[in-house]
Formats: structure tokens, sequence, C-alpha cells
């Protein structure tokens, strides 16, 4: 499947078009600078994984995340945000050169109501965020971001071969247990 063709299922997943999606990716001031840098998205990781961890009513949702543990999760996610939006490199520094979302989650069973349930919470936790509270800029683009990239993902791992995949559920060698 091509590129393009991904991006017309995200889209038609999502409701949002690529171009609207990389939008949060180019706001001047940049997300880095308006959600407070590492501090903000670590702020926003916390408040998502907060709600995914205490999703009692989709026991299936929350055993996705079942092969790391919250403090791990916050800690991949916030990294990727800050490096994604416009801040130091604090995802390759750790995880390597690769960034591709979905070779990274090729190994997790998501699909589209995963993806639902994923955007749902994200969506939830933009809206409790401090830094974001009255900044209806970087919300709404936030918002058609998550969205579109999680769907992107889903549609793309349908595609993965295994030569593909960057990480998954293998176990970081550095993993502090």
């Amino acid at each position: 499947m091509s590129k393009q063709s991904l991006q017309r299922t995200a889209k038609l997943n999502s409701g949002v078009c690529y171009e609207e999606s990389i939008k949060a990716t180019q706001l001047e001031p940049s997300m880095y600078d308006r959600i407070g840098k590492e501090e903000g998205f670590r702020k926003l990781s916390e408040l998502f994984y907060d709600r995914v961890f205490n999703d009692h009513d989709a026991q299936w949702f929350l055993n996705i995340f079942s092969s790391s543990t919250k403090q791990e999760a916050i800690d991949n996610q916030y990294r990727f945000f800050v490096q994604t939006f416009g801040g130091p490199m604090l995802y390759k520094e750790k995880k390597g050169k690769y960034t591709r979302l979905a070779g990274r989650h090729a190994n997790y069973n998501i699909g589209s109501n995963a993806a639902m349930r994923w955007v749902q919470h994200m969506e939830c936790a933009i809206d409790e965020h401090d830094a974001l509270k009255e900044d209806h800029e970087a919300k709404e683009h936030l918002k058609k971001y998550f969205s579109y990239t999680a769907h992107y993902i889903v549609a793309a791992m349908e595609y993965m071969r295994p030569d593909q995949l960057s990480g998954g559920t293998q176990i970081d060698k550095d993993r502090v247990w």
C-alpha cells in the first residue's frame, strides 16, 4: 500500500487530512514552547496515562499497555512528543534512529477501536492540561494531529513486514525494572 493510500485511510477514519495533522508541528511559537517544553509534555503524558491505567471499563484497551510500566510508557511518550513538536531529540537518544510509529506499535494488538479509545483519552488529557486551557489553537491542532496519527498507525500496521518492526513489545536493553 502506498503512503498516499495510508493517508487516505487515516483521513477516512479520523476525519483529518495529513496536511491538517502536521500543522501542530509547524506552529509559531512551537507546540514545544506553548505547552511548557519538557515539563509540559511530561505533564500531558502523565495526564494521558493516568486515564489509560485507570480505564477499568475497557480491560482490552489497558491490556495493550501491559508490556510497559506506567512510568516507562510516560517516559517514551513524552520523549517522542518533545522531539516531534520542536524540542531536543530525547526520543532518538533513548530509542535510536527509528521513530516510525507504525513500526514501534506493530507488535501490539491494536485496531480502530483502540485508536478511538486512545484519542478519547488524549483529548481529555489535552483539555485537562493547564498550559493548554486557553490556547485553543494549540488544542485544536494537537487533537487533529493525534487523531490522524492514531488512525494512520492502525492503517499502516496492516501492511508491516517483520523486517520493518522497530520496537513493538521487545524490551529495551536498558530497561530498569
